[in-house]
């Protein structure tokens, strides 16, 4: 029988959002698949959060790649790229809470993404469209755990999928926006 790797991933990833401390044998009844079939395909559980690490750094470059945040309005160009998120707004909510990651050093891949972003948010502060005194760095932590906290809201049930993108950039937006001095 053939597994849609990708699918298992996603399942791994809504259950350990949620329950930190799930089992290998829960990750594969959440997956719809026995444990003998997750092992086959990840050795353990190590094996399996580095699958969602690059699994979630592919698919949030391929969001980057689809936002264009070079192009446009920094802020428009935000709404974008959190619009696009929303097929890997599962796994970076997972990705986001787990420190374990971070313990032998950061995926280079993180390093790109988070260099692209700051990017964008760097040149919105230089268009005077974002503040000065939040940095890209941080507005870049910002936009991860908001993109991760809207996950788990549509997931719980207590927002609705259709209004995630347009919650969560305005609430990032609303923070993050340049004002004008009185």
């Amino acid at each position: 029988m053939s597994i849609d790797r990708d699918q298992v991933l996603r399942a791994a990833a809504a259950l350990l959002t949620r329950k930190a401390t799930a089992s290998m044998d829960e990750i594969a009844r959440a997956a719809g698949i026995g444990r003998a079939t997750l092992h086959r395909h990840f050795a353990g559980r190590d094996a399996l959060v580095r699958a969602l690490e690059e699994l979630g750094i592919a698919e949030f470059e391929r969001a980057l790649d689809r936002a264009h945040p070079e192009e446009g309005d920094a802020a428009e160009a935000v709404r974008r790229l959190i619009a696009a998120s929303e097929p890997v707004a599962g796994i970076l909510a997972f990705l986001f809470t787990e420190n374990q990651l971070y313990e032998d050093g950061v995926n280079e891949g993180w390093n790109r993404l988070d260099a692209r972003v700051q990017a964008l948010f760097r040149r919105g502060q230089e268009e005077g469209t974002f503040r000065l005194d939040l940095s890209a760095a941080w507005l870049t932590e910002a936009l991860y755990g908001l993109i991760g906290t809207g996950a788990w809201a549509v997931h719980d049930g207590r927002v609705a999928a259709k209004d995630r993108t347009r919650m969560v950039s305005e609430l990032l937006l609303g923070g993050a926006r340049r004002r004008m001095e009185r």
